[in-house]
C-alpha cells in the first residue's frame, strides 16, 4: 500500500464533519489538560532569555475545535506560569506549528483561529500560528528547532497497512493500536526520549455519554452517535475506494450494529496517554 499521504478526516463543519464530529477526542485533550500543563510548565522553565520564544508544534492537527483546544490551552499554561514570575520574564512569545496533510482543511483551521483572539483578555501571551503540511513520518523541521511536540489521536496512523502486497485486502487502513506495553518498548527501544509519563485510560464509545455508569440510557442515539464519529474520520477513505453510493446506507446499519452491542454492554476505547521528555546522553 503506498504511503497514505491523501487520508484526512471528513472536511468542513456540517453535520456529518470531523468538527462537529469529534467529541470522543475532545474527551481525550480533557483528559490529559494535566499532563500537558505540567509539560509547559518545564519548557517554560528551561527558556532562560528574558524575551524567549516557545515553539510548539501539534501533530495531526486535523480541524475543529479540538485545533483550538490544544493551542488554548498551551497558551493558557504559558500565561499561568509567566504570571508568577518577575515582570520582565512575562515577555514568552508561543510559535503554533499546526501540521497534518495536505487533504487537511486547514481553511477552517485558520477561520476559527479568530475564536482565540480574546482569549486571556489584554494580558494573553503573544503567539503566532503557522500551518504545516506534510507527513509527521518524514523530517518537518531543522534539528533541535522545536520545544514542545503534542498529537492526539493521530500516531495510530501508520504511514503505510506492513505486510506482503500479495496479502493485502481490497480495502486496508494504515491503522494500529499498540498496547502500553508495546508503547514503553518502542520509546525505549529508540533511546531518544525518557518516559516522564504512561497510562491507559477510557472513554465511552458514546462520545456525549461522560457517566461511569455500566448501562447505556439510550442505545438508538448512541449507536447513531457513534457512527457519526467514526463517519467523520473513515469517509473519506472509503468513498475514495468504493465511490459515495454506499456511503448513506454502510452508516445507517453500522449505527444499528453499534446500537445493538450497546444494547448488550456498555464498550469503551482504550486511549494510551504519553509525555516524553528528550534523552540526555
Amino acid at each position: 500500500m503506498k504511503e497514505a499521504s491523501g487520508i484526512h478526516m471528513v472536511t468542513g463543519n456540517g453535520e456529518n464533519s470531523y468538527a462537529a464530529n469529534s467529541r470522543l477526542q475532545e474527551k481525550a485533550i480533557l483528559e490529559t489538560r494535566p499532563v500537558l500543563c505540567k509539560a509547559i510548565q518545564e519548557v517554560c522553565t528551561s527558556l532562560s532569555a528574558r524575551r524567549s520564544t516557545m515553539v510548539v508544534a501539534d501533530l495531526g492537527c486535523s480541524s475543529g475545535p479540538n485545533t483550538l483546544h490544544v493551542v488554548s490551552e498551551v497558551i493558557g499554561a504559558v500565561q499561568f506560569y509567566t504570571r508568577k514570575l518577575e515582570e520582565e520574564r512575562r515577555a514568552v512569545e508561543v510559535q503554533f506549528f499546526l501540521n497534518d496533510l495536505p487533504g487537511n482543511d486547514f481553511n477552517l483551521v485558520f477561520r476559527s483561529l479568530e475564536q482565540l483572539e480574546h482569549l486571556g483578555g489584554k494580558e494573553t501571551q503573544p503567539y503566532y500560528v503557522a500551518g504545516l503540511l506534510g507527513s509527521y513520518y518524514r523530517k518537518l523541521f531543522p534539528s533541535r528547532s522545536v520545544h514542545f511536540f503534542h498529537s492526539s489521536y493521530s500516531l495510530m496512523w501508520r504511514s503505510k497497512g506492513c505486510v506482503e502486497k500479495e496479502k493485502l485486502d481490497t480495502f486496508n487502513l494504515p491503522y494500529y493500536a499498540p498496547s502500553v506495553k508495546e508503547v514503553k518498548a518502542l520509546i525505549n527501544e529508540s533511546k531518544l526520549f525518557d518516559i516522564e509519563h504512561v497510562r491507559l485510560f477510557e472513554s465511552n464509545w458514546y462520545p456525549q455519554d461522560d457517566s461511569d455508569s455500566d448501562v447505556v440510557l439510550d442505545y438508538a442515539i448512541g449507536g447513531a452517535n457513534v457512527a457519526k464519529c467514526i463517519r467523520a474520520v473513515l469517509e473519506p477513505l472509503i468513498v475514495d475506494h468504493f465511490g459515495d453510493n454506499i456511503i448513506e446506507e454502510l452508516f445507517v446499519v453500522y449505527a444499528s450494529v453499534v446500537a445493538k452491542h450497546l444494547e448488550k454492554v456498555k464498550a469503551k476505547y482504550p486511549i494510551i496517554m504519553a509525555s516524553l521528555k528528550k534523552a540526555m546522553h
